[in-house]
């Protein structure tokens, strides 16, 4: 029995976003303006025959394939949407699940840090795969569960404001967000994130 953790489609991958994925993947690096698609099931296994499906059904092409003892979470992405809409439509009818079967997603944490500190930053910057944070900026972090969604609230926050892309983790048990930039951009980032996870729609946990 599998149940559809994430199911979230971004129509346009940001720069950002674009080049953070990259730095993580071990598939075909994605492009700007591409659309995604970011699929999480469990049990984790089951991914690898989610992935199959996909490829075997469309033109798309694997970014990320990550498998966890709980979870498994697969990114595809190609330029024609309809190739990636259609990946997602293969692996959905296979299991014969719907979209509408997916996790609500639903925000664990939300933080904003004014005016970080040059330790705290300096931390940070050890631990982080995207852009640095620097002392004096503006850090927002966001917690989502289940962690697919994270990467669809990175873009649409990167889409929404001039901010940096610190850090993002979209695989596990939590979906971790870090974000820099100054005070007004963070604010309009986190907005823009926060309305993005809450108007999702799925079945409750």
């Amino acid at each position: 029995m599998i149940t559809l953790r994430a199911w979230a489609f971004i129509d346009k991958l940001q720069p950002q976003l674009a080049s953070f994925i990259g730095t993580l993947s071990r598939g075909f690096l994605p492009l700007p303006e591409q659309a995604s698609l970011h699929v999480e099931v469990s049990p984790g296994m089951a991914v690898n025959q989610a992935l199959d499906i996909a490829l075997k059904a469309t033109e798309a092409v694997p970014g990320m394939l990550v498998v966890e003892r709980s979870f498994g979470l697969l990114e595809i992405h190609h330029h024609n949407h309809s190739e990636v809409l259609a990946a997602g439509k293969a692996i959905l009818d296979f299991y014969q699940i719907s979209e509408k079967e997916r996790i609500k997603p639903r925000v664990i944490s939300d933080q904003t840090i004014r005016s970080i500190t040059s330790y705290h930053s300096q931390l940070l910057n050890k631990i982080r795969f995207g852009s640095m944070i620097v002392p004096g900026e503006s850090l927002f972090i966001l917690e989502t569960e289940p962690a697919g969604y994270i990467a669809v609230a990175a873009n649409e926050a990167e889409k929404a404001a001039d901010v940096k892309l610190v850090d993002l983790k979209s695989v596990g048990a939590f979906g971790r967000l870090y974000m820099s930039g100054n005070e007004a951009m963070i604010d309009s980032a986190r907005s823009a994130a926060l309305a993005c996870i809450q108007g999702m729609t799925g079945k409750s946990i």
